[in-house]
């Protein structure tokens, strides 16, 4: 796995290039120390996945991931900060970043590159144990007939939001999983989303 680091702390780093190397599984091709480093580098190496931090002088690790992922919406970007931050997190969500996690969960972030690397979404327990609380909002009325969402529909983004799996949400629902991943592709299609994640900030945003 290729990767880059960027990170506006030159140890810290210099740090996780040899420790995530050490691994034998993973290759840092450059380090950064900017959002516009991040963006340069990422055109230079297109790399398996971005690592980056988000507070940094000049643009940001958001702006940064932002801007790479508009001009590549492949790209898979996985946030390592020591902030957890309500707006960082819902940022770094609705951009399309595939993760984002904290400096101080060190033994997941070899793991976390692993799980992006092969196309899933991760967030580390901490950030995870935020989401129900930054969907604490009072309801706002939402047009589902627009997007043409039917009840059962709304039940499932109800329920993702929520953090259900597809068999949690099956069993709920009395469904299939089948039944199940089928309503939930053909959600996100309607609302343009890429996966459940995603959703449930859609949902955050715009449902509750």
């Amino acid at each position: 796995m290729n990767i880059i680091v960027v990170d506006d702390d030159k140890i810290v780093a210099m740090s996780l290039k040899t420790i995530l190397e050490a691994t034998g599984q993973i290759t840092v091709a450059a380090l950064g120390e900017s959002g516009a480093d991040a963006i340069r580098l990422y055109e230079a190496h297109q790399p398996d996945v971005v690592l980056m931090d988000i507070r940094m002088e000049g643009m940001t690790g958001l702006e940064a991931g932002e801007e790479i992922l508009r001009k590549d919406k492949n790209a898979k970007i996985l946030y390592l900060t020591t902030f957890a931050d309500d707006e960082y997190i819902i940022k770094a969500l609705h951009i399309g970043a595939k993760g984002y996690i904290l400096k101080q969960d060190f033994q997941s972030i070899a793991p976390a590159l692993e799980t992006v690397m092969n196309g899933q979404s991760v967030f580390g327990d901490s950030i995870m144990s935020k989401l129900p609380v930054l969907m604490q909002k009072n309801e706002s009325a939402f047009d589902f007939a627009h997007y043409e969402i039917g009840e059962k529909e709304q039940e499932i983004i109800t329920l993702v939001a929520q953090g259900l799996s597809n068999k949690e949400i099956a069993a709920a629902l009395y469904l299939s999983e089948g039944t199940v991943r089928n309503y939930l592709s053909a959600i996100l299609e309607k609302l343009s989303l890429r996966d459940r994640t995603q959703l449930a900030v859609f949902y955050y945003n715009n449902i509750r």
